[in-house]
């Protein structure tokens, strides 16, 4: 029976679907089949021999060593858009805050808490937090997934004029943003005709400092910009150059360093972009039973380091393979199914980059001994039978 461990508090709804499956959960497995995490970091870990999978409740996977668990055949999964509605929200509510002045005009009025002549200063002050409306303004967004696409919908109803994007935009979301979108050619065009800019794509290493020294040259002077996706997308001494200059009139971020906090023009929230019970819970839930599906079923769905992959069970028995995405490795693989007088019923192959997946359906239950010959088979990773 596959051993769960989880290194975060995570919402009981995604424990209970574990446990509803027949795993088992053991805050103090050592060896664990399966991972449920949050912010846990796992760089320094030492991963067992029997670790299969670890799932990341929440989006962004950079405290796991991806390489590594590609190189050990160990499966990733994160929970993608279970968290949208949630950094929507604070997309919404951060355009706000990126035109209207309304931080520090809070903090004044808080200032004036016990003053004799609180109601006259708040009609004189008033006019020191003075900000544009965002109706008619242009929003240009770079990164149209899950998150983007839905923060473009809620900017055209809002009245903004929004402009997209993203050269590798899925299917899904190109079903589910607004026709009334514009598609930006390149980014270009992005900095040259947006008022507001928001950046919602994954850190790596071709996006980080994408917003830099060189991109604030060409937008608008005055423009505003918003990152709630990760902080090392923007140059956090470039955008300080760019506020103290107007070239930037604000920048609104939920992922915040030591240099941009306190600095005049930001506005930085301490990571709140999934801070709400019902994000947590979703979350804790698809990751859950995407760890589910995977130890039980061999199924990967929004897996980081290994394609999407959904095979409905046939036969009595079934092959799962992570293996390199080279010439006859597959055939490889049939051609000991076949020597074993095993009948394949069902099957797909898919592959991500230089990895390969494969599940095969047989007709009878897979030997110890077959298992052997198929793990011997050159590139390939790791092998399990279901």
């Amino acid at each position: 029976m596959y051993e769960i461990k989880t290194m975060n508090n995570i919402a009981q709804a995604g424990l209970n679907i574990l446990s509803a499956r027949g795993l088992v959960l053991n805050v103090d497995a050592e060896d664990p089949a399966g991972l449920l995490i949050r912010s846990a970091k796992l760089h320094d870990a030492k991963f067992g021999d029997n670790l299969l999978a670890i799932g990341r409740a929440g989006v962004g996977v950079d405290n796991v060593p991806i390489d590594r668990c590609t190189e050990q055949g160990i499966a990733v999964f994160n929970a993608a858009g279970a968290n949208a509605e949630a950094v929507v929200e604070l997309a919404v509510c951060s355009l706000i805050l990126a035109s209207r002045d309304l931080m520090e005009g809070a903090l004044w009025a808080k200032s004036l808490a016990g003053h004799p002549n609180a109601e006259e200063e708040v009609e004189a002050g008033k006019k020191n937090y003075v900000g544009p409306e965002i109706m008619g303004k242009t929003l240009g967004i770079i990164g149209l997934g899950n998150i983007g696409s839905r923060i473009a919908n809620a900017a055209i109803a809002l009245g903004m004029d929004v402009l997209g994007y993203d050269p590798y935009m899925s299917v899904e979301s190109a079903w589910r943003i607004s026709s009334e979108v514009r598609h930006a050619d390149d980014l270009g065009m992005i900095f040259r005709s947006s008022d507001y800019i928001l950046i919602q794509l994954h850190l790596n290493d071709s996006t980080r400092g994408m917003l830099g020294a060189q991109a604030f040259a060409q937008m608008k002077n005055g423009v505003r910009i918003i990152n709630l996706a990760r902080g090392g997308l923007v140059d956090s001494d470039a955008i300080l150059a760019a506020l103290a200059s107007g070239k930037v009139a604000r920048y609104v971020t939920d992922f915040p360093d030591s240099k941009v906090i306190g600095q005049k023009g930001v506005v930085a929230f301490p990571h709140l972009g999934a801070s709400t019970p019902e994000s947590e819970e979703k979350c804790a839930v698809m990751a859950a039973q995407e760890l589910a599906d995977y130890l039980l079923d061999g199924n990967t769905k929004n897996c980081i380091n290994l394609p999407d992959v959904n095979l409905d069970r046939a036969g009595r028995g079934r092959i799962c393979v992570i293996h390199d995405n080279v010439p006859r490795t597959l055939n490889g693989m049939l051609d000991i199914i076949g020597q074993e007088n095993l009948n394949v019923e069902h099957m797909i192959n898919k592959a991500r980059g230089s990895i390969a997946y494969t599940i095969i359906d047989v007709d009878e239950p897979v030997t110890p001994e077959i298992e052997l010959r198929l793990a011997a088979i050159p590139h390939v990773r790791r092998i399990r039978l279901l």
